[in-house]
């Protein structure tokens, strides 16, 4: 097991170096243990242990002098301080104490009850005192592997001659051809050897759940707090259809958040379903709120049945199925504790998307706002599906979907059958197996701390640039350089019945609190109405930024920046981030963030900033977009490209717009499975974007920004709606005046005429 070697044993220990009886001994262990093939690492004081531990969480073992001497320059850290911390991220690495035996009446039993035993170096031999360690280090490294991922492990280390797929044998075909060999080189022999096929007995089945992938699925319904964990190797588009697939029948009635992804759709028009839709909030800045809390009120659900001309007989319907977003893909995460109260006599399964929201369950400050949440009640079949390669540390694809028993039956062999339509019967191992450490990762108190980290540095960032924006206001800018990028978030903490503004609110305050990230329905920061208090929080790890151009309340401003072209030139410089809207832009701190990475981000921020005041040209900003276009761009500043497109959306009241193409629905026809057999049988025209007034469309048009539909498979586009036509009109024309800015919308086909590059929807043939 050579990969055991890879892992570092910390000693700490201020005598290292000193020239004592104790400082040899201490070298000569260590000599023992690099003999060993261990890697050490040396730390002189309580604070230089605490950051070697906390920069190599991988160490195999720990042994810290328990006479470490206190230093005012590390805060009087003792070597009991350094042990609770070690133990609150790390309950089970094996820590050794090094003192003398006659002391050991003297260390206090929090201490004795948290160490795995005690080296007196000067007593034992150093040969003695490093297989104890060796030992002991192997033994916690073994333990560490989850059962999948051992398994795998042992399979590829045992140089098996298959005779089985994949045809690469272990990457060998690779080596047979100069391209190959790159590839092989690239990627690594283990990451060949280990892309198996299902026909490994000794890994179990993917699609019969048995074995040590049944194993890895077990222990993940317990870290997750499930009843049961499918693992999904599809993406959670795939765990979703899985969902809906299983439990949902031709002309079953759903409630169905129209801010669903696309993956929902899809398993409507698979099931046959007729969709009731939840509206959700959304503000000025088109970012996307909560549904409403009075939209899961039973009498109103049963009006919209009422009012849907899809339904015969609204008093015969009972409702199968309702999905939400949670959290929203701004980062708006509900009482999923209320909503299951409301919804207890409504439906049997209620489904939350959480491809964004897979850590939830690890830290106290989202209790209560996520699927898996303990409940002593009976209320519907929770299913929350998570992307657990976007959130946590997986492969992509890698999603997990879990099940919580309420009242809805679930039959596992018959919902397997579900499962096995949308799994591979050669599923990628390696995703299985990032499925298989992401849970182990989770266990135990190392979840908490991994998404605590996630959160402290989100909230030292967002309060870095609020203070920031004050340092600008206090600078030596002009009246025109005055500004900043503004961060979407609570202006003042409510803190003892008293005000304090975000920035000078305690770090440790903004992580535990849930309070702190509450919309309060009189707050004005977040533009959402009909807010009920404690129902919607915002999640501190999705950070959206804020550029200039719409006031509050979505008046526009007569100076603005269009957010799309601060993260193209976030993009040029290295910085991608997750979601850009016309005024704001989302970044994400999940657990692979770094202080580095969002410094890097403020710095470029500044960047911008500096480039904007001075008006750059575009040439110096921009060089490709000015190769390509070099009439349209050449000779301009980037304060000039900045104004010209803000004038442009203003011009088109952007904000009022965005509000408004989704404030209504568009007038159900059919239902989205008649829309789509439509299409399939090509009994469907290709009509202008602009004509679509009157027509029924048979595919599902998203325009980004947002990422919402603007309209689903089988609605008509009608007078009420008439800002649907406007908007994607709207969005033509500026793909046209700001060439390498275009708008992406999905379901459109952009034909080009002329100069001109027309957008088509394909509708029912009438």
């Amino acid at each position: 097991m050579d990969y055991l070697e890879e892992f570092p044993i910390l000693i700490i220990d201020d005598e290292l170096h000193s020239d004592t009886a104790e400082g040899r001994a201490s070298r000569e262990i260590i000599k023992e243990l690099k003999d060993e093939g261990f890697s050490i690492i040396e730390a002189l004081n309580a604070r230089d242990g605490v950051h070697a531990f906390l920069s190599h969480p991988h160490a195999s073992c720990i042994v810290i002098d328990w006479e470490l001497t206190p230093e005012a320059a590390d805060g009087m850290l003792t070597a009991a301080d350094v042990i609770t911390l070690i133990r609150e991220r790390n309950p089970k690495v094996p820590i050794f104490l090094n003192t003398e035996k006659l002391a050991i009446s003297a260390i206090p039993l929090s201490v004795i009850s948290r160490i795995d035993g005690y080296i007196w170096k000067l007593e034992d031999t150093p040969s003695f005192i490093a297989g104890h360690i060796k030992r002991a280090a192997t033994s916690y490294l073994i333990d560490i592997l989850p059962p999948f991922f051992h398994g795998l492990m042992d399979y590829v280390e045992e140089y098996k001659y298959s005779w089985h797929t994949p045809g690469h044998m272990g990457g060998v075909a690779f080596l047979k051809s100069a391209a190959g060999r790159i590839f092989y080189n690239f990627f690594g022999e283990n990451a060949l050897r280990a892309d198996l096929s299902a026909s490994v007995p000794e890994l179990g089945s993917l699609l019969e759940h048995s074995g040590v992938v049944g194993e890895a699925e077990r222990k993940a319904a317990e870290v997750f707090g499930a009843d049961r964990t499918y693992f999904v190797t599809g993406g959670t588009s795939a765990a979703n259809k899985i969902v809906w697939l299983a439990t949902v029948t031709p002309g079953d009635v759903v409630l169905v958040d129209r801010n669903c992804h696309k993956s929902v759709m899809h398993a409507i028009i698979m099931t046959g379903a007729i969709p009731i839709y939840l509206i959700p909030t959304r503000n000025e800045y088109g970012i996307i709120g909560p549904i409403q809390s009075r939209e899961f009120h039973p009498e109103v659900i049963a009006e919209k049945i009422r009012n849907s001309p899809l339904i015969d007989d609204p008093a015969a319907e009972t409702i199968k199925m309702a999905v939400i977003t949670n959290s929203t893909y701004d980062g708006i995460c509900y009482s999923t504790e209320r909503i299951e109260e409301q919804l207890r006599n409504v439906v049997p399964y209620l489904h939350y998307d959480e491809a964004w929201f897979g850590y939830a369950r690890f830290h106290p400050l989202y209790a209560g706002r996520y699927g898996m949440h303990t409940t002593d009640t009976v209320g519907p079949t929770v299913f929350a599906t998570q992307s657990t390669h976007k959130v946590l540390a997986a492969f992509s694809q890698g999603s997990m979907l879990h099940v919580r028993q309420g009242r809805g039956p679930v039959d596992h062999p018959r919902f397997n059958e579900a499962f096995m339509m949308f799994t591979s019967t050669s599923p990628q191992y390696t995703i299985i197996a990032s499925l298989d450490v992401a849970t182990k990762m989770m266990a135990g108190h190392s979840g908490r701390f991994l998404v605590e980290e996630a959160i402290e540095e989100a909230i030292v960032f967002r309060k870095k640039m609020v203070t920031v924006a004050e340092e600008i206001r206090r600078g030596p800018f002009t009246e025109e350089d005055y500004w900043w990028f503004t961060v979407w978030q609570p202006d003042c903490i409510m803190d003892q019945e008293a005000e304090r503004p975000l920035g000078e609110v305690e770090d440790w305050m903004l992580r535990d609190q849930a309070g702190c990230w509450l919309l309060h329905p009189h707050d004005t920061w977040h533009g959402f109405d009909g807010i009920e208090e404690g129902y919607a929080m915002l999640d501190p790890i999705k950070v959206t930024i804020l550029t200039p151009g719409i006031r509050p309340g979505g008046s526009m401003e007569e100076q603005g920046i269009p957010a799309s072209i601060v993260t193209k030139y976030l993009r040029k410089r290295g910085i991608v981030v997750e979601k850009t809207g016309h005024y704001s832009f989302l970044i994400l701190f999940t657990l692979g963030i770094t202080k580095g990475k969002s410094g890097t981000l403020l710095a470029e921020l500044f960047r911008f900033k500096a480039l904007y005041d001075r008006n750059s040209p575009l040439e110096e900003v921009f060089p490709d977009l000015v190769r390509q276009y070099p009439a349209r761009y050449a000779e301009r500043g980037l304060r000039d490209l900045c104004q010209e497109m803000h004038e442009h959306l203003r011009e088109k009241s952007i904000a009022e717009m965005v509000r408004n193409v989704y404030s209504r629905l568009p007038e159900q026809v059919m239902t989205p499975a008649e829309a789509y057999r439509r299409l399939v049988r090509g009994e469907v025209t290709p009509v202008p974007a602009s004509d679509l007034e009157g027509r029924t469309v048979a595919v599902m048009v998203v325009p980004y920004p947002p990422g919402i539909p603007v309209i689903m498979p089988g609605e008509r586009c009608g007078p009420e709606t008439r800002a649907i036509v406007d908007y994607l009109r709207s969005s033509e024309e500026f793909n046209a005046l700001f060439p390498g800015f275009e708008n992406e919308v999905h379901g459109v086909d952009i034909v080009t005429e002329g100069d001109r590059r027309v957008y088509y929807v394909y509708c029912v043939s009438e």
